[in-house]
């Protein structure tokens, strides 16, 4: 929408009279210029590129147009109330429109067949996305079945063949093409299943380059930590593993996203010099970085997107792991993948499914990290599974020890309630005078806000804390910066090579006593950054479920507010349920947790139909 700013007026920003909340001023100049550009007066035109602007800015790929027609919305343009046309109508006063094309037409809007309605960049980067999944899906190797057989029995020793192992069927995949896509829960293997990929691709063509990326700093970091422990363990004298060597980045970086613009510096005439690359937290991807990346893939690269389909996906539009786990991965494959199942690893699976993106595709169940009386790990799946009448039965019940429902009286948090919790999970912390010990400390608790406002949102949460800290005198928050400050950064800045997600403390300098932010470093080091260059950060005491996507602490503390919003949904409760490795408070009133459980989040796009239509 930038690129058609240059045509409005002063006068525009005042041209639709009495809007009321449900459109943005941008929603509004928007509308007007697409009629301005029209040469005509068309309200159809206008209403369609209100609500796809808006529904844009809301994380969507499109409208459809189908759901809104004849409905009447809560808002109003040029002081008339918004009254959608009919569907047939609609499509053809959009159809006659300048400003409207078909797909494959360079217009401002983009106007499907299955009556979506798309901004034109939101249409391309679908498009492109979706012909590189399929191309990529259509590039199998040749590989030995005999010998793969040999090798995956070297990795998963003593497996038994009467009971499947989709961990071992999702290596095969990682092998078999150039894409592969590795969905599951915490704890379900993800991270094994990678390395053991890479360590069989690394033996299978040893000058394999493998890049690591994912979407956020402490994602990347999350992903070279844990893979460097699990390639540890499958290492043998005999295989040459230099992924265990390597570092992971920010998709950002690894494009080479150019500061303060759109443009990358590795795209599909300067493609990434990796033979594999293998994205962490796929989930948190926004759409538009997933399809910059395919794009700057070299030819005969292979792509592994891993991530958990029932996370929060991306801030930005788009709900791309979602979408391309929707063509399936049940277990329902193709005749020819079957086959290979059957010759690699032994395993008899119902064959029948399409050939394409579905044949790539894993979804692992099992998991490792909870036991069967795992009240988090129960939970969690109560949650996946939307059964809001066995997660009610189950938090009244009260009878798992690692999970704990309090019910929250009151508009606001008490102090006292927090009290202990903090003091308990943030004192040893913050009493330590070693810095790698705090950062390892940090992490036996968090607690995670659904809100950023309001007496229950993050900003109020953290300050709470602080004075809860303060009075028992572990902390002195006097100024903004103060020792013993956690900060999150919310930014990427490549000149300190900081970025969204990163964690770090503010502490005293022992060589000299100023103030500087301490960041974890390559290989157990601590880099030291001046206060004055740090990028945009926040007090991380405590932070929103979003920005706790890709980490895990030994205690979440769980917070909702008293009073139900449609931000709170089923897949936010269950990422910050997820969080949580031993021990799971919630704090919330009962009909609102039920609420957000019984709300699943959509976000309409057409990738799913564009991937299923190549089957």
């Amino acid at each position: 929408m930038t690129g058609y700013g240059a045509y409005l007026k002063n006068e525009d920003i005042h041209a639709f009279n009495g809007a009321s909340e449900f459109f943005s001023h941008i929603d509004l100049h928007f509308a007007r210029l697409m009629q301005r550009l029209s040469r005509a007066e068309s309200r159809d035109v206008s209403i369609a590129a209100a609500l796809v602007s808006r529904f844009t800015r809301q994380g969507h790929i499109c409208i459809d147009l189908a759901s809104h027609a004849g409905r009447v919305i809560e808002a109003e343009i040029d002081g008339r109330q918004v009254v959608c046309p009919p569907l047939d109508r609609w499509r053809s006063s959009l159809a006659s429109s300048p400003v409207v094309g078909r797909p494959g037409d360079f217009r401002p809007m983009i106007l499907d067949e299955g009556s979506r309605l798309y901004l034109w960049r939101y249409w391309n980067y679908e498009k492109c996305l979706s012909d590189r999944l399929i191309e990529l899906s259509r590039q199998e190797r040749a590989l030995d079945a005999p010998g793969i057989r040999d090798l995956l029995a070297l990795h998963f020793p003593g497996d038994d063949a009467g009971k499947i192992n989709w961990q071992k069927i999702a290596v095969l995949i990682g092998l078999k093409g150039a894409l592969s896509i590795i969905t599951g829960g915490p704890g379900t293997g993800k991270t094994t299943v990678v390395s053991r990929i890479l360590a069989v691709l690394c033996r299978l063509e040893p000058k394999t380059r493998v890049a690591l990326a994912a979407p956020t700093g402490k994602a990347a970091q999350r992903l070279e930590e844990s893979l460097a422990k699990t390639l540890a363990s499958v290492q043998d004298s005999s295989a040459d593993l230099p992924v265990s060597r390597m570092r992971a980045a920010t998709i950002h970086r690894l494009l080479g996203v150019v500061p303060g613009s759109s443009r990358v510096r590795h795209s599909r005439n300067n493609p990434l010099p990796y033979d594999a690359v293998v994205v962490d937290e796929a989930s948190m991807a926004s759409l538009n970085l997933i399809a910059l990346l395919v794009q700057a893939l070299k030819p005969g690269s292979r792509l592994i997107l891993v991530g958990d389909r029932n996370q929060l996906a991306s801030v930005e539009p788009g709900h791309v792991l979602g979408d391309i786990c929707g063509t399936g991965g049940g277990g329902c494959y193709s005749s020819r993948t079957c086959a290979l199942i059957r010759e690699a690893t032994g395993y008899e699976l119902p064959a029948g499914g399409p050939t394409g993106v579905q044949d790539c595709l894993v979804e692992l169940r099992e998991t490792y990290r909870f036991g069967p009386e795992s009240g988090i790990g129960r939970l969690g799946d109560a949650v996946r599974d939307g059964d809001t009448g066995r997660c009610m039965d189950m938090i009244r019940g009260q009878r798992f020890p690692d999970v704990e429902f309090r019910v929250v009286p009151g508009a606001e948090l008490i102090p006292e309630l927090l009290e202990r919790v903090v003091l308990d999970g943030y004192g040893p912390c913050l009493r330590t005078n070693r810095v790698e010990e705090r950062f390892a400390l940090y992490a036996d608790l968090r607690v995670l806000c659904a809100l950023r406002e309001g007496p229950f949102g993050v900003a109020a949460v953290n300050r709470l804390i602080e004075k809860i800290l303060s009075d028992k005198g572990l902390i002195r928050p006097d100024r903004q910066h103060y020792h013993g400050r956690p900060i999150l950064v919310a930014a990427n800045d490549y000149s300190v090579r900081l970025f969204n997600g990163d964690i770090g403390f503010v502490l005293r300098d022992e060589e000299d006593g100023e103030l500087r932010a301490f960041f974890p470093g390559p290989e157990d080091t601590v880099r030291k950054v001046s206060l004055a260059r740090l990028p945009e950060h926040e007090t991380a005491f405590a932070m929103t479920v979003h920005k706790s996507q890709g980490s895990e602490f030994s205690r979440v503390v769980l917070l909702l507010p008293p009073k139900d919003s449609p931000v709170m949904s089923r897949e936010l409760v269950y990422t910050g349920i997820t969080r949580a490795r031993r021990r799971l408070d919630i704090w919330a009133v009962p009909e609102v947790f039920a609420a957000a459980v019984g709300r699943r989040t959509e976000r309409v796009s057409g990738l799913g139909d564009l991937l299923k239509k190549h089957e």
